[in-house]
């Protein structure tokens, strides 16, 4: 049976990353940190990428206007994130998809210990659990190596890649070609792409039916600037 899907994908999230510092427990004394005047309360689902050196924070919307993280702090156990969207004259597509906000984790944070993260934006806020992952270590450099984290929905997973931010790859198909492996393939860009020759980080939230296996799993990335490469789904779906 051929388990192939359509892909729905995230808008790329080409975040200028923040270290948010960590401030002294004792601030909010256990108590949800998002106030009752923030608005309305929408879904937020997370995921941890590049080795435990940021979250992926997926929010619904504009595929074109992503908001970034002005804001990250470290209080009292919980990460708090201030979303910050595009300016007011920014061009906006009138879709709604699944998109990610890049977030470089904090000091302080334990990538493998559960983490609560709560989120407010402009008449908004949401809250999601993030589990923790054995072997994840926050902080340090970049090895540039495309990334994939479990995201909070069944069969979502956020997968970082790094290079152009003109030229961001296109995922074509995403299937379960295994128990314990999806097979990302991305469409062959134009010949004559011109790209900037900068090294940004691009997230992407993939939707795929399986596979099997719950941990473990692997992504195959394929096609494109992609020649196979073996990567590690982290976390659970």
């Amino acid at each position: 049976m051929n388990r192939s899907v359509p892909v729905a994908l995230g808008a790329i999230a080409l975040v200028a990353l923040l270290s948010g510092c960590a401030t002294p427990a004792g601030g909010s004394g256990g108590a949800t940190p998002i106030e009752s005047d923030s608005g309305s309360e929408i879904e937020v689902d997370a995921a941890w990428l590049d080795g435990g050196r940021m979250i992926g924070l997926v929010t619904q919307g504009s595929s074109t206007c992503i908001p970034t993280a002005s804001d990250v702090t470290l209080s009292d156990g919980s990460l708090e994130v201030t979303l910050e969207e595009p300016a007011a004259d920014t061009p906006c597509t009138r879709d709604m998809v699944s998109r990610v906000t890049l977030v470089a984790v904090p000091e302080g944070v334990d990538p493998t210990q559960d983490l609560d993260i709560w989120v407010t934006g402009e008449g908004y806020y949401g809250e999601t659990d993030l589990d923790g992952v054995e072997g994840l270590v926050a902080g340090g450099e970049t090895d540039y190596l495309p990334s994939a984290g479990w995201a909070g929905s069944d069969g979502e997973f956020l997968l970082l890649t790094w290079g152009s931010s003109t030229c961001v790859p296109v995922l074509e198909n995403a299937e379960a070609t295994g128990a314990a492996e999806v097979t990302l393939t991305f469409q062959t860009p134009p010949a004559d792409q011109v790209c900037t020759m900068d090294m940004a980080p691009r997230g992407q939230v993939v939707f795929v039916d399986g596979p099997e296996d719950d941990e473990g799993v692997f992504a195959i990335l394929t096609g494109g600037e992609f020649a196979g490469a073996r990567v590690p789904i982290v976390g659970s779906n």
